[in-house]
């Protein structure tokens, strides 16, 4: 039998994607293989967020070198958003003329036919171009966890913050049918799945570009009333549009986890104006305002970019008095990447990388003492957890997640998983939480 192996980069639709590219292999008689070098087909599925994302694929590249030269038969394929940019394509076929197969994830449903393309061909086969609009249903999807399930309702993006380099890799914004949707879902919880979490750039705009009434808030409705499925999640959501009627409907669907991801993303309203986020910091304090009152249990993570081009020390400072006046319970932070395409790459005023890391670091600290500090208040308090699997930490324990997306281990047996369980807190830490089984 024929074995793959796929190396993912990036964000949970890029790992999502990996899931339909796995069911793509298997309905053709694909198995997986953890080691690479038992692999018939390689493929790097891609991020292009980050340049340091980009450097660690051309890395993996030129180390694949020596796999092809022991076994020419070997396909080496790459995918996603990396190879939407034709400089891209162009640097991998003039440097690592040994890949076989470069193609778009919205041509996934054609990679039987690539896979034999490249096969019989000399050269790279190329497959990147093709329609952003169309959104392909029933493809074969192989989830790796058996617990809970990543589920596509948009596609792509419009909002062109001007750091950001989706919207010319990921196209337009599509949205799902909500039909379609709603039948994923209930497939899902004939096959065990407990938890959903609903994906895209900005699921709060769900629903716009379609006919009929079906918005975000009515779709978390409907989605509540499906049996079987326990918690419901979703990322991400761009704050313009965290409406009043999604905040209700998150109060009043009780599948509905109490946190969210809000990206703030800066708290100076020069750098979000800079950024085209078209939001004020009052507006985003306003909302977790909102959020708070209406759900008081409610957790809120976010990202934030320091050393945006033009960003003082003064905007720096903005942005540390919005974290100290949010307090986040998780924030993910990153040194701004400069991303070729972008009209943020043109601006002057580029930030120094060293004055980059130092506003990093200086972030970094602070929330890790408030991501500290709230958890230290869940001592000896009572939790129910879904529990997802394993530890990776420790294999002697099970690890799971709050409804308050807070990461738990303590020690059970196996059967347990995919369970609801009630644990006592017993040593809060920065990032997670060491638990006690109650019987």
């Amino acid at each position: 039998m024929l074995k793959y192996h796929i190396l993912t980069w990036g964000c949970q639709m890029n790992l999502h994607d990996t899931e339909v590219i796995s069911g793509v292999l298997q309905k053709i008689g694909y198995c997986p293989v953890d080691n690479l070098k038992e692999a018939d087909i390689i493929i790097l599925n891609t991020c292009c967020v980050r340049e340091n994302a980009e450097k660690k694929v051309y890395g993996r590249l030129g180390h694949l070198k020596q796999f092809k030269q022991r076994n020419p038969n070997l396909i080496i394929g790459i995918c996603g958003c990396m190879v939407q940019q034709p400089h891209v394509v162009e640097y991998i076929t003039e440097h690592f003329p040994y890949v076989d197969l470069i193609f778009g994830i919205h041509n996934v449903h054609k990679l039987p036919q690539l896979i034999e393309n490249a096969r019989l061909a000399n050269m790279t086969v190329i497959e990147t171009s093709g329609d952003y609009s169309a959104v392909e249903e029933n493809l074969p999807i192989e989830r790796e966890d058996k617990v809970k399930a990543w589920v596509t309702i948009t596609y792509g993006c419009n909002n062109f913050c001007t750091y950001c380099i989706v919207p010319y890799v990921r196209g337009r914004e599509k949205s799902r049918k909500p039909q379609d949707i709603i039948k994923e879902v209930e497939e899902l919880a004939k096959q065990g799945f407990k938890e959903i979490n609903l994906l895209g750039q900005n699921v709060n705009s769900y629903g716009k570009d379609l006919s009929g009434e079906v918005k975000f808030p009515a779709l978390l409705r409907r989605l509540n009333e499906i049996d079987g499925i326990e918690r419901i999640r979703f990322t991400t959501s761009h704050p313009k549009d965290l409406s009043d009627e999604l905040i209700e409907a998150m109060k009043d669907c009780e599948k509905v986890c109490e946190h969210i991801h809000l990206p703030v993303q800066a708290g100076s309203n020069k750098v979000l104006e800079a950024m085209n986020r078209r939001y004020t910091r009052e507006h985003y304090m306003k909302l977790v305002e909102k959020l708070r009152n209406a759900i008081p249990e409610i957790a809120i993570s976010t990202d934030i970019i320091v050393g945006f081009p033009g960003e003082t020390e003064e905007d720096f400072q903005d942005t540390l008095d919005l974290v100290k006046r949010v307090e986040f319970d998780q924030a993910f932070m990153f040194a701004y990447s400069k991303r070729k395409g972008t009209p943020a790459a043109e601006m002057e005023n580029q930030v120094d990388e060293e004055v980059k890391k130092d506003r990093l670091n200086r972030l970094m600290k602070l929330q890790d003492s408030i991501s500290a500090k709230k958890n230290k208040l869940l001592k000896n308090q009572i939790v129910e957890l879904l529990v997802e699997g394993i530890s990776r930490n420790n294999p002697h324990r099970l690890t799971g997640r709050t409804r308050t997306n807070k990461v738990v281990n303590f020690e059970g047996p196996e059967e347990y998983i995919g369970k609801i369980v009630k644990v006592k807190i017993t040593e809060p830490h920065t990032w997670s939480l060491i638990g006690k089984l109650l019987k």
